[in-house]
């Protein structure tokens, strides 16, 4: 299992508590200050101060606080290639070249993976050094630090201004993929695609780098790929909070969760029901009443069932 310890300060760890109020679980165990459930990470601080995250994705979501200084997390390699432009490619370090935000660059991230209702959605996009300032201007950046609304307003200027590619993955299909494939397993084969075809639209012109938005290892990515005909590869980089790095990932995190707002209310209009954002109580309550009304087969429609909110949704509606 993956695992990722925090030692944040004190002001720090309040932030955590109150971002992931919504997602917190009962924990007996009399050493944790508040324990937490985000998909598949649970997150749990102690009265040390120490911060654990674990399971598949713990290494992005503790990347959420990168400016946390990490302990005894997993070690990690730096493995160096060079790409044609003789720029070192650190692929397995948050350490980006020089000038690196200055590059042009196609960059990836996903919205969705830690909500229990509502789609997986990852889009890339390619921010061309000329369109940099065009997207500063715009107020492009790390999409956790605009409003819901501003991110929405947002969007189509940024989809007017830079090429872009996006897949939206249903609750109904990702139930469908979800036995075959992992969560890890699925992001990495979406970011491979939107990347790909992204690149295929702005052919012949290539990027000076691809950047994206970390959720694991470089290794384990370039394995879950193994098997598809279509692999992006170098000169790639892969950093957490990618976003903070390059606005081609910041526009993308913007597109992403403006897209998965949209898909949300679509799904909540039609299932007479607000459906919410996240993983928290409010998501098996919601999901109990879907239950009662239709069963998994219609829970199934607008949730991600291997979330441990279903067994959770199940006992409450008696079933």
């Amino acid at each position: 299992m993956t695992q990722v310890v925090l030692k944040p300060d004190t002001a720090q760890l309040q932030a955590m508590k109150k971002h992931y109020q919504p997602q917190l679980i009962p924990n007996k165990n009399p050493y944790a200050a508040f324990t937490a459930k985000v998909g598949a990470v649970t997150i749990t601080a102690y009265s040390s101060g120490k911060v654990m995250f674990q399971g598949g994705g713990a290494e992005k979501e503790a990347g959420r606080w990168q400016s946390v200084s990490p302990t005894a997390s997993n070690s990690k390699s730096i493995k160096k290639t060079t790409t044609s432009k003789g720029k070192s490619a650190a692929v397995d370090t948050a350490k980006l070249p020089a000038g690196f935000a200055g590059w042009s660059v196609a960059g990836s991230d996903e919205v969705g993976n830690g909500s229990y209702f509502g789609p997986l959605v990852v889009c890339a996009v390619y921010a061309a050094k000329e369109k940099l300032p065009a997207l500063q201007k715009l107020g492009v950046k790390d999409s956790k630090m605009l409003t819901d609304v501003q991110i929405r307003q947002m969007a189509p200027a940024i989809m007017e201004l830079v090429p872009y590619r996006k897949l939206v993955v249903t609750p109904e299909k990702y139930n469908a993929v979800q036995p075959r494939y992992n969560a890890v397993h699925m992001k990495a084969v979406l970011h491979n695609q939107a990347l790909y075809l992204l690149l295929q639209e702005i052919a012949p012109e290539k990027p000076d780098g691809i950047l994206v938005d970390q959720f694991t290892s470089p290794a384990n990515y370039r394995n879950y790929l193994k098997d598809e005909s279509h692999k992006v590869t170098e000169p790639m980089y892969f950093v957490t909070k990618g976003e903070q790095y390059h606005l081609a990932v910041a526009a993308a995190s913007i597109l992403c969760r403006a897209s998965f707002l949209e898909e949300l209310e679509k799904e909540s209009a039609e299932a007479g029901l607000t459906l919410p954002s996240g993983a928290g109580a409010k998501s098996d309550q919601v999901a109990a009443r879907l239950i009662q009304k239709g069963g998994l087969e219609l829970l199934g429609n607008y949730a991600k069932l291997h979330f441990a909110n279903t067994q959770k949704a199940l006992k409450i509606a008696g079933k």
